[in-house]
């Protein structure tokens, strides 16, 4: 009989490449959707998947899957970056994570057999804003509302290990794919010709290709040893000028123009903080564990983004 893995919040980028891996190699993939049409979703899923409905706040209707479960991953939660942060948006970024994870840690708790890992979804905005300092998985919360908000997501996840659960809490940096998240968002200036370095430029940004994301996932999922925090980035960070400067060589474009942290300030208000802030992360327990990254320097998943969509476009 197969393993059977749960995803929480699994048709977004990183969930559904993940759950299409996982099913690759023979395992049962449960994603769960708030989705009305889910049922019609099912036929755009992956060989293996299928999808249950939830309602995001609580076990019902779904639990009964956890139990005897490989893994849950829990993905859930409103988009950081899906438009201004007012007070609103705030609310609903946290209460989503919040209370997906509260269902979550529910379903785990009335499990018969508890699933044997919980791998958490977390972010490496749970530094804050950390100038040229050295990021490991040691390292303390920073303040502001990604800190604060990645610091209560984790939190909210800490029962599940009463019941004998190993927890995973993935701290993701930025996810490089061409099929969306902020890749296609970053590189669209640059085709223009209208590339900018972002602030001072001088901004650490802990980024991994989606390859590389999804390979770790399924890495910590089945390592034993791993849990507690742990950061996926790879091992080379970047500024942000030197980001912006690999990206408009590997698309051939001019990178003429920076705009200043004020103009960002007031473009976006405190969102700014998506691309202001400095995360010098780095994948000390990745790579203490024994992964091994494919895209370790940014040229060569730059490379591979950029190649394969100039590809696309001259079919």
């Amino acid at each position: 009989m197969s393993e059977r893995i749960l995803i929480a919040g699994g048709t977004g980028l990183i969930g559904r490449a993940l759950a299409a891996r996982l099913a690759a190699s023979g395992r049962e993939v449960v994603l769960l959707s708030r989705s009305a049409s889910a049922k019609a979703g099912e036929r755009e899923l992956p060989p293996g998947c299928r999808l249950a409905a939830w309602d995001g706040r609580t076990a019902k209707g779904w639990g009964e899957l956890a139990s005897g479960a490989e893994a849950i991953v829990n993905l859930a939660g409103e988009s950081i970056a899906g438009g201004r942060w007012s007070a609103g948006r705030k609310a609903r970024i946290v209460d989503s994570r919040l209370q997906s994870t509260a269902a979550v840690v529910e379903a785990i708790a009335q499990a018969k057999r508890p699933p044997r890992v919980l791998l958490q979804g977390s972010a490496v905005g749970f530094y804050g804003d950390r100038a040229d300092e050295l990021l490991p998985e040691e390292a303390d919360a920073g303040g502001g509302f990604l800190g604060e908000t990645a610091r209560a997501w984790e939190a909210a996840s800490a029962p599940a290990e009463s019941f004998g659960v190993r927890r995973v809490l993935a701290r993701t940096g930025v996810v490089l794919a061409r099929e969306g998240g902020a890749f296609p968002k970053m590189a669209l200036p640059f085709r223009l010709g209208a590339g900018a370095i972002l602030g001072s430029g001088k901004q650490w940004m802990p980024w991994i290709h989606l390859a590389d994301e999804i390979a770790a996932l399924e890495f910590l999922i089945g390592n034993e040893a791993a849990h507690g925090a742990v950061n996926l980035a790879a091992p080379a960070p970047e500024t942000q000028a030197a980001f912006s400067r690999q990206l408009a060589r590997a698309l051939h474009r001019p990178l003429l123009v920076r705009a200043p942290a004020w103009t960002m300030r007031a473009a976006l208000g405190e969102m700014a903080d998506l691309v202001l802030a400095s995360q010098r992360v780095v994948p000390q327990r990745l790579l203490d564990l024994g992964f091994r990254f494919r895209y370790p320097a940014l040229a060569a998943a730059l490379g591979d983004l950029c190649r394969r969509d100039e590809g696309e476009a001259t079919r």
